[in-house]
């Protein structure tokens, strides 16, 4: 798949053309969730049609879901009505001055791999402004994605090192750090499940 402009999102999700849409919250995602029982309000960036959000949700997690695609957040409100407002239209590197700080939790699936890698730094300058003092970067990132000979992105992978060097100190510091033991199929062991604090 190439994709090299945002706007083209919404024209993939009007097609149908959405590999990323598994129908299901991130298995990683979910058992962390679930183990770590985590409490607060939280933004789920890239959320397209909800996913992840209504398994926060579910968990009693006051989060918001971020997408760019009209399509993908009118298809989510739709399909989920019970927390439609939680749904929210608009760009991650231009979000509401009223956002700034407010978060305890950015929840990251498949939104840094949609990017191309020299908006990588942008992004960790969104999340880290979002995100309070002290707030949790939980991330299943996407290190080695499945990809056919030739194809570039995305999904663009990203390295342990690339990772350390995006997410270093004094600004994150990591809390957990594995490879998932449970995963979408033909993912397993291609994805890492890094969680960092906000620390400066």
């Amino acid at each position: 798949m190439q994709v090299t402009d945002m706007t083209d999102w919404d024209q993939l999700y009007v097609e149908g053309e959405t590999p990323w849409n598994k129908g299901l919250p991130s298995p990683p995602m979910k058992q962390w969730v679930t183990h770590n029982k985590p409490s607060g309000n939280a933004l789920v960036p890239g959320c397209g049609l909800g996913h992840d959000l209504l398994m926060l949700v579910k968990h009693e997690v006051d989060a918001l879901g971020l997408d760019i695609s009209e399509t993908a957040v009118a298809r989510a409100r739709e399909t989920h009505p019970a927390i439609a407002d939680r749904f929210v239209l608009g760009d991650l590197f231009a979000t509401p001055a009223d956002w700034k700080g407010s978060f305890d939790y950015v929840f990251e699936h498949t939104c840094l791999c949609a990017l191309p890698p020299e908006w990588r730094g942008k992004y960790e300058q969104a999340v880290h402004t979002l995100l309070k003092p002290g707030g949790l970067l939980v991330g299943v990132w996407y290190m080695e994605p499945d990809m056919e000979p030739g194809e570039s992105g995305p999904p663009f992978g990203i390295s342990v090192p690339e990772l350390d060097h995006l997410f270093g100190a004094p600004r994150w510091q990591p809390v957990e750090d594995y490879i998932p033991t449970t995963a979408f199929d033909g993912r397993m062991g291609r994805e890492r499940l890094r969680v960092l604090r906000k620390t400066a």
